[in-house]
């Protein structure tokens, strides 16, 4: 198993439609993110700061592919037509990068 962390903003004007999206999560998408082998998947908020923070469980074998997967799939990608508008990179992004991975430094199981 894969812990996986990443974090990016949330638009101080679109906190209240994030987590309106968030409280009704389309079937399909959460469908696809168990097929894709994702688990125990977490989305944390930080006000004032608008920051998200995501934790998910990878128990696949090959994470590209499933990541490919998912990125293929039509309802996660009308899914995510309507939420990254809500989000924006932090300052620190490189060119591409939208939601960004962290580094694992400590668990405790």
């Amino acid at each position: 198993m894969q812990r996986i962390g990443m974090v990016i903003k949330l638009n101080a004007d679109k906190v209240a439609e994030y987590k309106r999206l968030h409280a009704d999560v389309w079937p399909e998408v959460l469908d696809m993110i168990k097929q894709c082998n994702i688990r125990n998947y977490t989305i944390f908020l930080r006000e004032p700061e608008n920051l998200l923070f995501s934790y998910y469980e990878y128990t696949g074998d090959d994470y590209a592919a499933d990541q490919a997967k998912m990125a293929a799939h039509p309802k996660t990608q009308e899914w995510w037509s309507v939420c990254m508008p809500c989000q924006k990179p932090l300052d620190t992004a490189k060119d591409g990068e939208w939601w960004i991975e962290m580094e694992d430094v400590f668990h405790l199981d």
